[in-house]
């Protein structure tokens, strides 16, 4: 249950953010679904309205526990992570190209994205356990050993875009919890030296034609090149205010692939406009911006390193996912957080701004 005195520090303005993004998913979802196989066009959309229902039940779950409980279960979530993680290799569903997901029947669940919050509790402790003890050059490397087998798990599946995900997490912990700027620019240039080769032999054709496409989409307009060049047409066609809701034609007509999950910025952009687009990344800024004012007023190392941890996923999968539907960025498969269809990815999320609010609620110690 909560005590009055620490309600008192909830912040509305985070919730109604996220709140306001998801109002956005849903009449965007709306739109970019109209016409589908099932025949019912509000199909998408009530599925991803209980999710999100389901969701904030979930964060508020996690608000009511003190967040420093977390501290003591982190090992535990960890190597419960790993089981679900490796459960996959055996028991998983595959679906384009990759094998993912676990059906529980009820709905499928996709590991990958409730690791990317559990390695963020679980570095928090690691990280606080070392708290003061980096300025060793080969101090990090225990982090980078605690980052890079559900890292590696999580790639073989193959899910190169949320892998990375864990590097954008890793390196602003670390840089919060003290580790020198040089020594993280040295190992980023050694890890893109050395391993970038390694893993670039391991890729698939398509994750291979994904990364390098982007550069001239025009070079393969039919296959690989087919997604950006349609995305680009949709965003520029909407100008200025957009074509208005319903009336896109490049989502409306189907023409543009993964229209309502990794490239729904895209259906936004063409009917909501620059102005739409705009207001959009000015909410998820705000977002991110009150995740990031909370870890600053976190009353301990270990909360403030989850808000940052927190911030960290949400900043890199907004840059990649808008980058890549305007052929910036290669196309990884990241969805667009409290946007892109998806179950587990609100949940995870949900569960990630959970924590946040935990942690600025609980920011001052209670006196008795």
């Amino acid at each position: 249950m909560f005590d009055r005195r620490i309600f008192r520090n909830f912040d509305f303005l985070l919730l109604f953010t996220a709140g306001a993004i998801m109002m956005v998913s849903l009449i965007v979802i709306s739109s970019a679904t109209l016409v589908n196989p099932t025949g019912d066009p509000n199909y998408f959309v009530k599925r991803q309205a209980v999710r999100f229902a389901i969701g904030l039940v979930v964060m508020l779950v996690v608000v009511s526990i003190d967040y420093t409980q977390f501290y003591r279960f982190s090992s535990y979530l960890y190597v419960f992570n790993l089981g679900l993680l490796l459960a996959v290799f055996f028991v998983g569903r595959e679906g384009g190209g990759a094998q993912r997901w676990i059906d529980l029947k009820v709905f499928d669940l996709q590991p990958s994205e409730f690791a990317k919050v559990i390695i963020i509790i679980s570095l928090a402790r690691h990280l606080v356990s070392r708290e003061g003890n980096f300025d060793s050059i080969f101090s990090i490397i225990p982090s980078f050993m605690h980052v890079a087998l559900p890292m590696a798990l999580i790639f073989l599946q193959p899910d190169l875009g949320t892998s990375l995900v864990f590097i954008a997490i890793l390196y602003g912990m670390l840089f919060i919890a003290g580790a020198r700027v040089r020594h993280l620019l040295l190992y980023a240039v050694v890890g893109i030296g050395v391993g970038f080769p390694i893993l670039w032999s391991k890729l698939k054709l398509y994750q291979k034609m994904r990364l390098t496409v982007f550069i001239n989409p025009e070079s393969d307009p039919l296959v690989y090149g087919y997604q950006l060049i349609q995305s680009m047409i949709a965003i520029g066609s909407g100008g200025l205010r957009g074509k208005g809701l319903f009336e896109g034609t490049q989502s409306q007509l189907e023409f543009l692939p993964a229209q309502h999950t990794d490239f729904i910025f895209s259906v936004l952009a063409e009917e909501m406009g620059f102005i739409g687009g705009v207001v959009l990344l000015l909410l998820f800024l705000l977002l991110i911006y009150r995740v990031i004012r909370t870890a600053s007023l976190a009353r301990d190392t270990f909360g403030a390193l989850i808000c940052i941890g927190v911030a960290s996923m949400l900043t890199f999968q907004v840059l990649v996912n808008i980058g890549m539907t305007i052929s910036i960025m290669p196309v990884t498969g990241l969805p667009l957080p409290f946007m892109s269809y998806g179950g587990s990815q609100v949940l995870a999320n949900l569960i990630a701004l959970g924590l946040v609010l935990n942690i600025g609620m609980r920011r001052h110690k209670l006196m008795f």
